[in-house]
């Protein structure tokens, strides 16, 4: 495998003679599979003969000994490679470059390893370690639901830890009140209704395990929301052409981009359903495109339109990483995992910003409700538009009747019965 990136044969042997030659090798094939670049193979593997010649100076005689100098290491390695830092971040991005391989190969040798990567632990883990367990198993509440869950209740633990509230019987209704309106103070409403939701589900849970006394779960103050009470937050039809034209089509990202936001325009898609297609969703010789992880667990096939079709194939033969994986959109860097939900939403609301567009909380949801918008200026049934965005209620797509402009006019100048 060195010989891959090494011209002169004497290099790519004299790499596998040195202690750590076997499992360098081992980690470039590694690294290979996930289509490295060729200069981060190189960096990679002088970083790893460094940490030879640091170990084997020290009498190092076996790899389970290898974590015990990691830390050793990069203090060699920042005093002989990050003299020239004048920043926190420079020094950073120098002691990441000396750590990263180590490390990698550390858990390619040693399964145990974990090193320097740390996952937070989920809120009030040691005082209410099953609650998210029971979130997952009992409720069968899904991984991103979840995700939404914790975020909320570790506001709530930074909160109760400024109070210096050590003990959850120490609980108030007052100060879950208090909690509420500080969060009210920066967050939208509705955001601040998810919170209150999190925070009656989770006094419950107490209740039921018998680790507060009363349900405080009542005491959660409940704000007011109306129905529709919102404006879909649209831009207008004619304003997409300028968003697609600050696409650099040219390359392998902008490739991407493109077919993303015509999906999104196109058939009012959510993120999530963009990020999940798999190649297999595209049926070529049918002109279909199958979208299976719908909001409501449903599916819907839509015929593929010639425009969003031929974006597709532009980022499929000129773009895509030729990798395993089977998801349609990947991140352009290695290791080329797929592109979340988040990344698509962030990647359309970047693209409204460069245009100029202003709107509120830009994003894939802009677009379709673009879509939908569009579809009501046309005059389809909403019936129709329902099926057509995946709607689960005919309620959700009866909000889009406030904007259609066209029967409002019509209702003003006292043409209602020929509107309706």
């Amino acid at each position: 495998m060195l010989e891959r990136y090494y011209v002169r044969p004497c290099t790519a042997d004299r790499i596998p003679e040195r202690w750590l030659g076997p499992a360098i090798d081992r980690y470039v094939e590694w690294l290979a599979d996930r289509h490295a670049a060729p200069d981060t193979v190189k960096r990679s593997v002088r970083t790893l003969i460094d940490c030879d010649d640091f170990t084997q100076a020290r009498g190092v005689t076996t790899w389970e000994e290898l974590p015990q100098y990691v830390e050793s290491f990069m203090d060699q390695w920042m005093e002989k490679r990050g003299a020239w830092c004048r920043t926190k971040k420079d020094r950073q991005a120098v002691r990441t470059h000396g750590r990263v391989p180590v490390e990698q190969l550390l858990r390619l040798l040693l399964p145990d390893f974990v090193g320097s990567q740390r996952r937070l632990a989920p809120p009030f883990q040691a005082s209410v370690p099953g609650f998210f367990d029971y979130l997952r198993e009992e409720r069968g509440l899904r991984p991103t639901t979840v995700h939404g869950y914790v975020s909320h209740l570790s506001a709530f633990e930074a909160y109760l830890q400024r109070a210096e509230i050590e003990d959850l019987r120490e609980l108030t209704p007052a100060l879950l009140s208090a909690f509420l309106i500080e969060s009210a103070q920066r967050l939208k409403p509705g955001t601040v209704a998810d919170r209150g939701s999190t925070l009656r589900a989770f006094l419950r849970y107490l209740y039921r395990q018998c680790i507060i006394t009363t349900d405080l779960s009542r005491a959660v103050p409940r704000g007011r929301s109306y129905s529709q009470a919102s404006i879909p937050r649209a831009i207008p039809w004619s304003e997409v052409p300028r968003v697609l034209e600050v696409v650099d089509r040219r390359a392998p990202v902008g490739k991407r981009d493109y077919a993303i936001l015509l999906l999104l325009i196109s058939y009012g898609l959510r993120a999530r359903e963009v990020a999940m297609l798999h190649l297999e969703d595209l049926d070529w010789q049918q002109e279909q495109l199958h979208v299976s992880e719908r909001k409501g667990g449903h599916s819907t096939i839509y015929p593929l339109s010639a425009t969003v079709g031929e974006a597709i194939i532009d980022y499929l033969r000129f773009a895509r990483p030729q990798v395993e994986e089977r998801r349609l959109f990947l991140i352009a860097k290695s290791p080329f995992t797929p592109l979340g939900s988040y990344s698509v939403s962030a990647r359309a609301g970047g693209y409204l910003h460069a245009a100029g567009i202003e709107v509120p909380r830009p994003g894939s949801h802009t677009f379709r409700h673009s879509c939908v918008q569009h579809l009501v200026e046309a005059d389809a049934p909403f019936k129709v538009i329902g099926d057509y965005v995946g709607h689960r209620t005919p309620a959700a797509t009866q909000i889009y009747g406030k904007v259609a402009l066209h029967k409002l006019r019509e209702l003003a100048l006292g043409e209602a019965e020929e509107a309706l």
